[in-house]
């Protein structure tokens, strides 16, 4: 299958580079042609537009940081749907609008092509070596088509349903892990000031009910002080605030999302809006005058788990 892939960043470079090291016939392209260079060194090709690539390959995934990213890539003259024609295949992986989405994939289905939405979670870390989960919405024959691409690219694949209910359950798990990083720069403030070892704390909470994924990453770039996690404020904030819109088009009156959503909105105005969104913890670090650090944590997460084939994840029924 050719695959063109479009948006090279954090987590689309990493994605792009698992179809790359697995064979796949690859053409890539993003605004900084720049960061193309290791693909097209190790045998990709260059889209010289996104129309060209949609003309050109049967499968087109488009990585970008936001909807207006989508609907430019999309939309423009030269863009994805100028070249879509019937039996192409798009899959949006940004995280993005659940009815952005659907109304880009309306367009797609009109071409005769076909749409899924396929954001992944897990952290770039594990995207790297194709160990991250994919939620993928759309037509159950469409998921079947990319099934085999997606088990190169995640280990845990979930067909969540229609379009758009991928996105729908990508925004509410962004912010749950960022609810949970909010909280553990509370917890590890409030244990630095009580005067506890901060790496008997870290120790502490892995090995209790308050363990988390979250916590066995970012706490860590956080008491190295790297804070790097590969994700930044302007991020999460786009990412909670979906979910806000999302509940307030459904009639659920949330009480955490809009404290989180001004805490980040404070954050960003502070340290600026590609600051690693762990060092959210810097509000606490001020407040308290204190370094919330400790020695022996790594800088950046690295997946140490074998690169192995994806499955298929079956919700119970």
């Amino acid at each position: 299958m050719k695959i063109g892939f479009i948006g090279l960043g954090n987590v689309g470079g990493k994605l792009a580079g698992s179809l790359l090291r697995n064979g796949f016939d690859l053409t890539v392209r993003d605004l900084n042609q720049e960061i193309s260079r290791p693909f097209l060194d190790n045998g990709a090709k260059w889209g010289e537009s996104p129309k060209q690539i949609a003309e050109t390959v049967e499968l087109v995934i488009t990585c970008l940081p936001n909807p207006a990213a989508s609907v430019s890539v999309m939309e423009a003259d030269d863009g994805v749907l100028a070249g879509i024609s019937s039996g192409k295949i798009w899959v949006e992986m940004s995280t993005t609008d659940e009815e952005e989405v659907k109304r880009l994939g309306a367009k797609v289905k009109a071409m005769g092509g076909e749409a899924l939405d396929c954001p992944v979670s897990g952290g770039c870390h594990r995207a790297a070596t194709g160990n991250i989960s994919i939620f993928i919405g759309g037509e159950r024959s469409s998921f079947e088509k990319i099934l085999p691409v997606m088990k190169v690219l995640g280990r845990r694949i979930l067909h969540t349903g229609s379009l758009g209910s991928a996105s729908v359950l990508k925004v509410m798990t962004n912010y749950l892990a960022t609810a949970n990083l909010v909280t553990l720069c509370e917890a590890l403030t409030t244990a630095k000031k009580a005067g506890m070892d901060l790496s008997t704390t870290y120790e502490a909470i892995r090995i209790s009910s308050g363990n988390s994924f979250v916590h066995e990453t970012e706490s860590q770039v956080i008491l190295n002080g790297s804070r790097d996690i590969n994700f930044t404020m302007d991020l999460v904030l786009k990412d909670i605030s979906l979910f806000q819109a999302i509940a307030e088009r459904v009639g659920v009156p949330l009480e955490v999302s809009p404290l989180l959503i001004d805490i980040f909105k404070d954050g960003e105005e502070r340290y600026g809006s590609r600051e690693w969104s762990p060092n959210i913890v810097r509000r606490l670090e001020e407040a308290c005058d204190t370094q919330v650090l400790a020695s022996g944590f790594p800088g950046e997460m690295v997946d140490n788990e074998p690169e192995v084939s994806g499955s298929e994840v079956v919700a119970r029924v």
